[in-house]
């Protein structure tokens, strides 16, 4: 079964991530989410996955009633949450996407502490016949 896992960030720890984070902190970081692809693809699990841009690169669109957009930078200025990346994968069982979901959301952090980030996991939906 397919599911959708979306790893959210606070805005504003994304935003201070740059300066607050040495740059060993950050190769972490990064070599584990590489690590965790990279392990996805050799199971055949890995459909696709993307790391974000920050909020600053974000847009926000809205139709109004005559239906021209309006468009605003950046997320809604009262979020405190970001999209900061997601993973498509395609697993045998709910347990096996829980695992996968738990290894992201300990992804490290400064220190090497969990960040303990909080993922969505969306099951895949079926078209109405």
């Amino acid at each position: 079964m397919k599911y959708m896992l979306l790893m959210h960030t606070n805005k504003q720890g994304w935003e201070e991530m740059p300066a607050a984070w040495s740059q060993e902190d950050l190769g972490v970081m990064v070599r584990y989410m590489k690590d965790l692809d990279r392990d996805l693809a050799e199971s055949g699990e890995l459909v696709e996955e993307r790391g974000l841009a920050g909020p600053d690169q974000m847009k926000t669109l809205q139709a109004r009633d005559d239906g021209e957009p309006i468009v605003t930078d950046g997320p809604f200025s009262e979020t405190k949450e970001v999209l900061a990346g997601y993973w498509v994968v395609d697993v045998a069982s709910e347990e096996r996407v829980l695992e996968i979901a738990l290894h992201i959301s300990r992804t490290p952090g400064p220190g090497g502490r969990p960040l303990n980030q909080q993922v969505e996991i969306h099951p895949e939906g079926v078209a109405p016949a």
